[in-house]
């Protein structure tokens, strides 16, 4: 029987071989690694834009052909959960992440002595447009194709979507250890690698509490609603919540997701329309995420993250999670814009952002599946106008 290498075991093994082998290969070696983390890295920007653009523009205007008032109100719920997991998981970290991190920072990177090692090359792969332009495109053309009912644009955009998926799951994904393997090397390399791996299970564990504190919160909503026990509500959705572990795909998990939000007691007409959009456009447990652990790598470089800059990334990353294609990592590989244009991320804090949020994507994934159900439950009290 053939045995599955998951891409979590790959990053894992990436990171503990890189930390191995910087710490005692030559500078040379370790340029070679740097060269192409630095090539990967620019390669990334020149996709995140398209990657907008393939994903943004027909979600949009799929999006247009559902009925007016269920997906209007379908809408306004999952990006307000989605938000408001990101403003929960700001004011959790900042309050307990900083404590961890005291006198934990990267900048004797800035020391000569104890530099990254440069690389051989440096080849520029300019994007075809910023991150805003893809975004603002993206949805100019969505809401066209939805508008006019386009079906030469609409059928291009699914073969654009198509081919930039296949990119990611066959080019992106698959480099992606080696990537992070690259700036775990140099990283060792500089003397620095003891800080970034501390920050990990901190990190780790503070994620994992957050998701369910927001599930408790999205079911206590949902079960207020409806009259329902909350707690017999999450039991009815494990199911959904242990098989998105196992696939690391809200897409994939659909099936179950639908039939356990049937049994929460939603209308089936409800479940049937916005089970499928949720696995879409609600991710608050990505959202989670990717708030914790680029406010760790903030702090991880020295930097202190204020709501004022962050709420800003928080509202356009729930914009964003609609171009989280449905593989394993698509979230913070559709965040990476948003990462470097808004919180100004270089390719080094891109790679540990990468690596954080892949260790856990699974979790996250779980997440926000298991949160559809409740919001299935909130959607049907709104828009059946059930007494309660």
């Amino acid at each position: 029987m053939k045995i599955k290498f998951g891409l979590l075991p790959r990053i894992i093994v990436a990171i503990a071989l890189g930390v191995l082998i910087g710490s005692f290969a030559p500078e040379n070696l370790v340029r070679v690694f740097a060269t192409f983390t630095a090539i990967f890295g620019n390669f990334l920007n020149f996709v995140v834009p398209l990657i907008i653009l393939g994903f943004i523009a027909p979600g949009i205007a799929k999006l247009g052909k559902g009925s007016g008032r269920l997906l209007g109100v379908s809408t306004m719920v999952a990006y307000g959960s989605t938000v408001l997991a990101g403003v929960f998981a700001f004011a959790a970290a900042m309050i307990i992440l900083p404590g961890f991190m005291e006198g934990r920072t990267l900048a004797n990177l800035d020391d000569p002595e104890h530099a990254l090692a440069k690389t051989f090359i440096e080849l520029e792969m300019a994007p075809l447009f910023g991150v805003m332009s893809a975004l603002i495109l993206a949805f100019l053309l969505g809401i066209g194709m939805a508008a006019t009912g386009s079906k030469v644009m609409a059928s291009f955009f699914d073969e654009f979507q198509a081919i930039i998926e296949k990119t990611i799951s066959v080019v992106i994904i698959p480099l992606l250890p080696f990537y992070i393997f690259g700036i775990f090397a140099n990283m060792a390399y500089g003397g620095a690698v003891m800080e970034i791996l501390s920050l990990f299970g901190v990190v780790f564990v503070l994620i994992i509490v957050l998701h369910w504190l927001m599930l408790l919160l999205q079911y206590s909503a949902a079960g207020s609603l409806m009259k329902r026990n909350p707690f017999q509500m999450i039991k009815t959705m494990l199911p959904a919540y242990f098989t998105a572990l196992g696939t690391q795909s809200s897409a994939a998990t659909i099936p179950v997701t639908l039939r356990q939000a049937r049994k929460t007691g939603a209308d089936e007409r409800i479940t049937d329309f916005s089970i499928p959009l949720f696995a879409t456009i609600h991710l608050s447990g990505s959202t989670i995420t990717l708030v914790s652990c680029s406010i760790g790598v903030l702090l991880l470089t020295g930097q202190t993250p204020d709501f004022g800059s962050f709420f800003p990334f928080i509202l356009m990353l729930g914009v964003t999670m609609i171009a989280a294609p449905g593989v394993p990592g698509g979230a913070v590989v559709a965040a990476i814009g948003l990462l470097t244009s808004m919180l100004d991320f270089d390719p080094t804090m891109v790679a540990l952002m990468i690596a954080l949020y892949m260790a856990q994507d699974s979790f996250g994934t779980a997440a926000n599946v298991t949160g559809d159900g409740a919001l299935a439950n909130i959607v049907d009290r709104f828009t059946n106008g059930r007494k309660v």
